[in-house]
């Protein structure tokens, strides 16, 4: 059994805490190749997470082989949705929840998040479908969006080829509560922190101006997470070819 070398670590404690730490405060998150040990960005990101509903009642099926497809089925495409983005900085997997992390200086940002949060719930009707015809258990997730100034700092230790991004502040953690929200007690799959919501809400009225986009939206106070708006859009044409029997050319 290895024997962890506390002397070491509290040399190597001594060190970061001892140097100096160079933070730099600007709208984009740089790619990975700007982070190092000695610095950390203060920027706008977006977090969205999409957490599956009663996972823990579905694992306890002993038919693994369902199980593994219902899993892979859900989480490949959702990444799918998620990573094509050049705003995207990190992208993951933690048990049944799916996140995706993008930096978002503007306004357009914000609202491709968004829209790929109406991408992923439109989705799901497509997944339920093709899961039904095969005679496995039907799936629901809560889709959590929510954007803010974050701190980010690089952790792990040089020459180990084992380091992450730590994020640090509201958009992350907060995104993930709210996708624990959604699809549960009463409400509605997606749920945007008021911060995605504001920035993100002009763009859809824009895009839908004979419709009433605010109106999709229920406004909800929390004075824990932060006040928050549930909704369950989908993508029209998306849905249109779900309904009219998924068929490819």
């Amino acid at each position: 059994m290895a024997n962890y070398d506390y002397k070491a670590g509290k040399k190597r404690l001594g060190e970061i805490l001892d140097n100096d730490m160079e933070v730099v405060e600007q709208d984009k998150l740089p790619n990975d190749d700007d982070f190092t040990f000695t610095n950390g960005y203060y920027s706008w990101v977006s977090a969205i997470f999409v957490d599956m509903r009663d996972s823990t009642e579905l694992c306890a099926d002993e038919d693994k082989e369902k199980l593994a497809k219902v899993f892979r089925s859900f989480s490949s495409e959702i990444i799918e949705i998620l990573r094509d983005d050049d705003n995207l900085r990190e992208i993951g997997i933690r048990g049944d929840c799916v996140y995706a992390v993008y930096t978002s200086p503007l306004k357009t940002d914000i609202y491709e998040c968004a829209d790929k949060c109406f991408y992923v719930n439109t989705f799901m009707k497509m997944l339920n479908k093709l899961l039904k015809q095969h005679s496995l258990p039907e799936i629901k997730v809560g889709i959590g969006l929510s954007s803010a100034q974050e701190l980010v700092v690089k952790a792990g230790r040089k020459g180990v080829g084992i380091n992450s991004k730590i994020w640090i502040g509201k958009a992350v953690t907060r995104a993930c509560h709210y996708a624990n929200y959604g699809n549960k007690d009463g409400n509605p799959p997606i749920v945007f922190g008021s911060c995605s919501y504001n920035n993100m809400i002009d763009q859809l009225i824009k895009n839908d101006p004979d419709k009433n986009p605010k109106g999709w939206f229920t406004y909800h106070k929390d004075e824990g997470e932060g006040d928050y708006y549930t909704a369950n859009i989908i993508k029209t044409g998306f849905d249109n070819w779900i309904n009219s029997g998924m068929k490819i050319d």
